[in-house]
């Protein structure tokens, strides 16, 4: 690859993002979403952690081998955009001039991420258990009601107290659907306690969130989420991501039936 060169997600790539499950390591996820067809390879690698660095060209080749990105051909008007702003970072310096920030800062960006975790170990005839943390009255009913018909016990959180009184009272639950915007407090901050908790560190969480931006998503990834939904959703794609993180069977799964008398998860 050239350091010019501009790549852009394809159908595939797309489709790998809005999909609700995918099999790509966190640093592949990384990666694939900072690719927007405007950003050259250098601004894009120069906008990672340094440690990452070190892999991108590696990775990149990963994902044009699975037909996940191609060299996308600027149009003129993006072609003249960063050759203007290279030649503005070289005068005013990159702290001033960080294009691959403001990239990763606009507004817009849909996504369905999940990733497996491994299945939760509970006794055959208990429920699985969640923790929906969202602040809007309406979502928060509506996100609970929806687990609740596909059999889980849910407890919610809408402020800072509420979070942390729910996930110390027992049972510790399979499930966090947490929204990053809260009115006193940060969801990703919230994500990386659970993170370092021993009890809690194997904890499903899904980043439920309004939060649409490349950056906003990266961070989630790199903080130890296990999926990323931005809101506006579906039922059926929340549903998917959850099922997807809990490694249980999707709905349209044989495997998923149940026995009689008993709710399907």
């Amino acid at each position: 690859m050239h350091p010019d060169d501009i790549y852009a997600l394809t159908p595939l790539g797309e489709s790998e993002l809005h999909s609700s499950a995918t099999s790509l390591t966190p640093a592949q996820l990384d990666l694939l979403v900072r690719f927007d067809g405007v950003l050259s390879y250098q601004q894009v690698v120069d906008g990672m952690q340094p440690e990452a660095r070190k892999s991108a060209g590696a990775m990149l080749t990963a994902l044009q081998m699975r037909n996940l990105v191609k060299l996308a051909e600027p149009d003129p008007f993006t072609a003249q955009w960063n050759a203007d702003v290279q030649r503005l970072s070289r005068n005013v310096g990159d702290a001033e001039v960080d294009t691959s920030l403001a990239s990763l800062q606009r507004s817009g960006f849909f996504v369905q991420i999940a990733r497996p975790r491994a299945a939760p170990v509970r006794a055959a005839d208990k429920p699985l258990t969640a923790i929906v943390v969202e602040d809007e009255a309406v979502l928060a009913k509506f996100t609970t009601t929806l687990l609740t018909l596909h059999g889980f016990q849910v407890r919610q959180a809408g402020d800072r107290a509420e979070v942390v009184a729910e996930i110390r009272r027992p049972p510790i639950p399979d499930l966090i659907l947490l929204d990053v915007m809260l009115p006193d407090a940060d969801g990703f901050d919230i994500l990386l306690r659970v993170r370092q908790h021993p009890a809690l560190k194997d904890v499903a969480v899904i980043m439920l969130t309004g939060k649409a931006t490349r950056e906003s998503v990266i961070r989630g990834i790199s903080l130890g989420a296990d999926g990323y939904v931005t809101k506006p959703c579906t039922p059926d794609a929340l549903m998917r991501a959850v099922r997807t993180v809990l490694s249980l069977p999707q709905e349209d799964d044989p495997l998923s039936t149940t026995s009689a008398g008993r709710k399907k998860i």
